[in-house]
């Protein structure tokens, strides 16, 4: 061999080495997030605080010293493209965690997950994502999903709990009716069980459930339903550009109802957009606070925000605080997992199980207390439920709105719910 091609070889050997050891010094992490599918209206945001917590992370020395790789990916809110960026994951590079997004995908990959031993913290808060064990006999063990926040069907419960307390503090008598609406989609399907099972139990009359697209749309027809129905309570279990149809809609058509929203179906843009349409819309919070709260965690999310706006102008809704908080969630485990054997995917699913009613540091009244046990991924049954006030034109800037009071998120109150055994899983 000619020495030029034993140079050749031998700087091919660094490179490769290097390669190896720059790999070595990260900790890799998949990222799917929704910036242009039918769910990109609050999936930007949510996505958002995500990427800009691993980039703040790294920033400020990584976890145990090495930098977070991550790989953050549009899927467009697609099932097949969910798929195939997971087994690029969990290939021959594989992931110590992945930071999931929607309900359809996160249920079809969990068999994967458990298979493969990636966690997975998704912004889905499906029910049949809580139950590691597969005891609770409702949904298949799911021992490496996650999440931040009540799952979908406790969070309805409380909304029921408060729809039942409303009815009899307005004097009202007879049967309230209750509907559940949204897309025939494992998203806003999850809670839709639930939900009518408890409102049977609280003396509800539930009507059929109303279908709308997870786009927005003509939605009068649906309006002129609960209209005729005479319906009283409607679960709209969709995002909030969707939702934001249904109550112009029913705005419009003078229906006089009390619209409950799923997590992801009203923030303060849905306000803005739906004007006095969404005035009075019952919803849940997975934070303490909401942008600017008076929260000493709040520091922590202006810095992280200002890694993609150093202005510090940008008005950040719900969405974006709790994608931080999640991220947060996942650095302490991963940082658990790098100081107690390495960030293996199991090692980090370890991680989640080292503290209780815990808030990631630096983040003290901002992320809500939360615990994961090896028997109960329920991160928590405390629901905060909240108000969506409306007062004046929504035109303008939203940090300007916000400050005058033209939106607001008012507490309407705390639910603590009970860990009912019969309703783990679903």
């Amino acid at each position: 061999m000619s020495m030029k091609s034993l140079l050749g070889t031998a700087s091919m050997v660094l490179l490769l080495v290097g390669a190896s050891a720059t790999a070595q010094a990260q900790i890799a992490i998949g990222h799917l997030a929704d910036y242009s599918g039918g769910t990109s209206d609050v999936g930007t945001p949510y996505g958002q605080g995500v990427a800009d917590t691993y980039a703040w992370i790294n920033k400020n020395g990584g976890i145990g010293g090495k930098q977070v790789n991550i790989d953050t990916v549009d899927y467009g809110y697609q099932v097949p493209r969910a798929i195939a960026l997971y087994k690029k994951w969990s290939g021959a590079d594989k992931v110590a965690a992945i930071m999931g997004w929607g309900t359809a995908d996160t249920e079809a990959l969990t068999g994967f997950l458990a298979a493969d031993k990636i966690p997975d913290i998704s912004g889905s808060y499906s029910a049949a994502l809580t139950d590691p064990t597969g005891a609770g006999g409702k949904a298949k063990p799911a021992p490496y999903n996650f999440f931040y926040g009540p799952s979908y069907s406790d969070a309805l419960r409380a909304e029921l709990t408060w729809a039942a307390e409303d009815w009899k503090s307005k004097g009202k008598t007879g049967k309230p009716k209750y509907v559940h609406m949204g897309a025939n989609h494992p998203y806003p399907n999850a809670p839709k069980a639930a939900g009518e099972a408890l409102a049977n139990e609280l003396g509800f009359e539930v009507l059929p459930p109303l279908v709308f697209a997870l786009s927005p749309g003509d939605y009068s027809a649906q309006c002129l339903s609960l209209k005729s129905a005479g319906a009283n309570y409607a679960y709209l279990g969709n995002t909030a550009a969707s939702n934001i149809s249904v109550m112009k809609a029913c705005k419009s058509a003078s229906v006089d109802i009390q619209f409950m929203s799923n997590v992801w179906g009203m923030d303060e843009n849905a306000a803005k957009a739906a004007g006095d349409a969404a005035d009075g819309v019952i919803f849940p919070l997975r934070t303490a606070v909401s942008w600017g709260g008076d929260a000493p965690g709040m520091k922590t999310v202006m810095e992280i925000s200002k890694i993609s706006d150093p202005t510090g102008t940008v008005y950040r809704p719900v969405h974006y605080i709790a994608g931080v908080c999640t991220a947060l969630y996942m650095r302490e485990a991963l940082d658990w997992a790098a100081k107690n054997g390495g960030a293996t995917g199991e090692n980090v699913a370890k991680g989640f199980y080292q503290k209780a009613d815990w808030v990631p540091a630096g983040m003290e009244g901002v992320c809500n207390p939360s615990t994961w046990t090896a028997k109960d991924h329920r991160p928590t049954t405390k629901v905060d439920l909240y108000r969506s006030k409306v007062s004046g034109a929504t035109d303008g800037d939203l940090n300007d709105l916000m400050k005058k009071g033209s939106i607001k998120l008012e507490k309407v109150r705390t639910v603590d719910l009970p860990r009912k055994p019969e309703w783990f899983g679903w």
